[in-house]
């Protein structure tokens, strides 16, 4: 999709992907899309197909936790969002248990033994967590709430190469026209530097950041109101974390670059040497606003995520609607929970999602979901629950 502002984009915007192609179509070779979110648009590209033949024989015994698992809640979960599913079987396994009326315990349990076997996924990845944030926020700017929330610039264009040349379907790339060239869209740290005469909010500096990173929102004003802070889209840069930088410069422990960490040095440096810091992340996040509704916020599947069972995956590894059992242990961060070992359902993507075996755990809204969301890094066995055969 080409997003435009007015119709006198399209004569220059089309001039310079038709040089793009024709530069690229001898030497590059395509690659399978990575999702900019989480966002809430619906990922545009299919995974292949699951094997029908399991490439190890599982049974639901042998995955640890799993009968110290919540079962109601997990397939209350997968009834919530399977309806996204578009493999065949997912679907119509998807209408039995919507259609079962199942409400117990081992009911729940039985189903998922009965019309499900795991396959194990790649080996070892990583899980992370993420959360929707709860941020004060100021409708006119001062010493403390600093920094605008920035709306969707009107030069901002989403270009799908796939529209010029068959090669590149679901290839996309971000910039805006300056002249009669279409060239890439600035980065955080320029983007910073140029005012804004439109500001949405206005926030602390540090709580921007860690808005943009979650991907929405919601936003306290003095008098009460809430609004919701939605994805309206990015400038097209890919995702850099700033831990490791922050780590390697001495600002934080090895053990202790959690979410909290880094949230808390930026606010005692608030000024040019946290700007530093944030701009190593060249990606910046627009908004658009909406009512509070109370409810979760909606993931890339276009549904509400369940918290603590909705995973953002690789939309080019993983189709929305799956369901996966995480069993991860190991945490590589102090403070965290030893284990989560559960299932959840593939609803939500990420700019630093990426691969087989990498999944990011929607936690839930506020700063409990957020102080737990920051700790999980952790080890990752993933196993993805196939529909049985129709008998």
């Amino acid at each position: 999709m080409v997003r435009v502002s007015t119709s006198s984009v399209f004569a220059p915007l089309a001039l310079a992907a038709a040089l793009l192609v024709s530069a690229c179509a001898s030497s590059v070779t395509p690659r399978p899309p990575v999702a900019t979110g989480p966002g809430p648009s619906f990922p545009t590209t299919v995974p292949p197909p699951v094997s029908t033949i399991p490439p190890t024989a599982l049974s639901f015994s042998s995955l640890a936790g799993w009968g110290e698992e919540d079962h109601l809640a997990a397939l209350n979960a997968f009834r919530a969002g399977c309806g996204v599913a578009k493999e065949p079987a997912m679907a119509r396994t998807c209408g039995l248990a919507r259609g079962s009326g199942i409400q117990d315990e081992q009911g729940a349990r039985l189903f998922l033994e009965a019309n499900f076997r795991p396959e194990p996924v790649g080996d070892e990845g990583l899980l992370t967590a993420y959360f929707a944030p709860q941020y004060d926020a100021r409708m006119s700017r001062n010493d403390e709430f600093s920094v605008p929330v920035r709306g969707l610039p009107a030069d901002l264009v989403v270009l799908d190469l796939g529209a010029f040349e068959p090669a590149f379907v679901g290839k996309k790339i971000t910039g805006h026209v300056e002249g009669p060239t279409f060239v890439p869209y600035p980065d955080r740290a320029a983007i910073e530097a140029v005012p804004t005469d439109k500001p949405l909010a206005w926030m602390r500096p540090e709580e921007l950041f860690f808005l943009q990173i979650q991907g929405s929102g919601v936003l306290v004003l003095p008098d009460g109101r809430r609004v919701r802070a939605a994805f309206a889209g990015s400038n097209g840069k890919p995702f850099v974390g700033i831990a490791n930088a922050m780590r390697d410069r001495g600002l934080l422990p090895d053990n202790n670059t959690s979410g909290d960490a880094i949230r808390a040095w930026l606010a005692a440096h608030r000024g040019p040497d946290a700007d530093a810091i944030m701009q190593l992340n060249p990606r910046y996040v627009f908004f658009k606003m909406a009512a509070d509704d109370g409810k979760e916020p909606v993931g890339a599947a276009g549904v509400p995520l369940p918290a603590g069972r909705a995973i953002a995956v690789d939309p080019s590894r993983h189709a929305m609607g799956g369901l996966y059992w995480l069993d991860a242990a190991a945490p590589k961060l102090s403070g965290a929970f030893p284990t989560y070992r559960r299932l959840a359902v593939a609803l939500d993507t990420g700019g630093a999602i990426k691969g087989d075996v990498r999944a990011d755990l929607y936690m839930g809204t506020g700063s409990a979901a957020g102080a737990e969301a920051g700790r999980v890094r952790h080890a990752l066995r993933l196993y993805r629950l196939v529909p049985n055969p129709q008998s």
